[in-house]
């Protein structure tokens, strides 16, 4: 996958995260969904033991109330792209 094409995924996939702030009272347990989903697809588009560890980031960041601001999806890709090049 093309890293640009990652990295809107990513932001999209964070925008969804943030969704849980515009439904006040129940976008908490929205969270309940969205955290193991969204540390399976981190798993998905990032494979190794990063891809690994930031998927059990990713899951962490989600289930707690009130760290979804965190961009972990983009942050992730920032680590992959700019400061790990291989």
């Amino acid at each position: 996958m093309n890293k640009y094409i990652k990295l809107v995924l990513g932001i999209a996939l964070d925008a969804v995260g943030y969704v849980s702030f515009f439904i006040p009272g129940i976008g908490e347990f929205t969270d309940i969904v969205w955290a193991p989903v969204s540390g399976w697809l981190m798993t998905k588009l990032y494979k190794g033991k990063p891809g690994k560890i930031a998927g059990v980031v990713t899951f962490i960041e989600e289930a707690l109330p009130g760290f979804d601001v965190i961009p972990t999806f983009t942050l992730m890709w920032i680590y992959t792209h700019v400061f790990k090049k291989d």
